[in-house]
């Protein structure tokens, strides 16, 4: 009998320590995000004033080295698309840029995410994802590190009536690192955790794109 009871310990033990280690996990997790959320929105003032900003303001055009891409920015448009017959009337952002792969860790061909480029109105609200790049036609395109920068661009949905002349793209890079490494745990590191580099100011013209 005393050797059941042995084994029920070590079961309860075993079941106790899994326990322990999956909510020392998710705490982790929370930890991660909170330190993520403080890195983008401190540095970029709450995306909403300049004076709060720790990272560099600039204007277009420029470049940009962020986590494992080169941007070189040089333009924007604001495309309108009037009501038609069967279609509501919209606006969208297109910002346009050299896109280069500088991944010198892993040397490994990579797409840009939505929230690397987010469109930051001069109004305060809450800033918009763009949704990825796309190069010679091509939605996510994946850029081949060693090779020249390439044209593309990054779209973001807008309110019919946006209008800004000038555009705030806030600039976000990935970094190499593990993914535990705040706790302390020793694990392989790779790409990850978006953070803010810099705010890019891009001159906007106005287009009107008519029914095909």
């Amino acid at each position: 009998m005393p050797a059941v009871e042995s084994l029920d310990d070590v079961i309860d033990a075993m079941i106790a320590d899994r326990v322990i280690h999956r909510h020392r996990r998710k705490w982790l997790i929370a930890l991660a995000v909170v330190v993520v959320l403080a890195l983008v929105l401190i540095p970029f003032g709450g995306w909403k004033k300049h004076e709060g900003r720790a990272v560099p303001t600039v204007d277009a055009p420029t470049t940009i080295d962020a986590g494992r891409f080169e941007f070189g920015f040089t333009s924007a448009k604001i495309i309108r698309k009037p009501k038609g017959e069967y279609s509501e009337a919209e606006t969208r952002v297109q910002v346009y840029f050299d896109l280069r792969n500088i991944d010198e860790e892993t040397k490994e061909s990579g797409s840009i995410s939505g929230k690397m480029l987010q469109l930051v109105p001069a109004d305060g609200s809450e800033p918009i994802q763009s949704n990825g790049a796309s190069c010679h036609d091509e939605l996510n395109y994946r850029a081949v590190y060693g090779l020249p920068a390439e044209p593309c661009f990054a779209k973001f949905d807008v309110p019919v009536d946006f209008a800004e002349k000038k555009l705030e793209i806030g600039v976000l890079g990935e970094v190499y690192t593990s993914a535990n490494q705040l706790a302390g745990a020793s694990e392989g590191e790779y790409w990850q955790g978006e953070r803010p580099v810099s705010v890019v100011r891009v001159p906007a013209t106005i287009e009107t794109e008519e029914d095909e």
